[in-house]
């Protein structure tokens, strides 16, 4: 009985390090803020390491950059005094740093803990945004230029009603070997003209 009364407890406790597994595996507002500044415009970044320009944009879009206290030339330079001498990028830890360069011109008055907090509440929840990204415009001429209803000779041959593209059919002069003439709306119907013929006279 008593080795039936102790598997139990096993259980809980490997249960309980799996929950504290999972609580460690969550990452905070202000790392997940920083992994989607750090990934944009780059297909190849993983996310653990942030450049230049990238800083720059989350110091404007956040905020930070207020053009008073704090300017985009005060972002360059805690960016260059942060990162190592032969790289080019910083981490989220160097990222930490950087902030608490800066929220002391930003914050001034408050304590250096408070300024931080400040900092991080700018920061946290946010991602990029799109400005300076082109948007497209809905423009009469290009919609005249792109309906296919409206397209003549050989260009209307390579779509059909519904201005589906015809692929190679649409391009090239595919050989019809059915033995019907281009164009014949019934065909393939003989045979089954036959066989009904054939069935009537049996």
């Amino acid at each position: 009985m008593a080795e039936k009364s102790a598997k139990p407890a096993k259980r809980l406790s490997s249960d309980s390090n799996s929950h504290e597994g999972a609580a460690a595996g969550e990452i905070s507002a202000l790392e997940e803020a920083f992994r989607k500044f750090a990934v944009h415009g780059d297909t190849r970044a993983t996310g653990k390491e942030m450049h230049g320009k990238n800083w720059s944009k989350l110091c404007k879009d956040c905020n930070i950059i207020d053009g008073k206290n704090v300017t985009t030339t005060d972002v360059d330079i805690v960016f260059s005094k942060i990162k190592g001498k032969s790289v080019r990028t910083i981490t989220f830890e160097q990222f930490k740093e950087a902030l608490q360069e800066l929220s002391k011109k930003r914050f001034k008055g408050k304590s250096d803990e408070e300024a931080l907090q400040e900092m991080y509440k700018l920061i946290e929840g946010k991602g990029p945004g799109l400005t300076g990204v082109t948007k497209t415009v809905a423009s009469p001429t290009v919609s005249r230029l792109t309906d296919t209803s409206k397209f003549t000779g050989s260009h209307k041959e390579r779509f059909d009603a519904s201005g589906k593209g015809k692929g190679r059919a649409g391009r090239e002069d595919l050989v019809d070997n059915s033995g019907y003439v281009s164009g014949y709306k019934h065909a393939g119907t003989y045979d089954h003209k036959v066989q009904g013929n054939n069935s009537k006279d049996n």
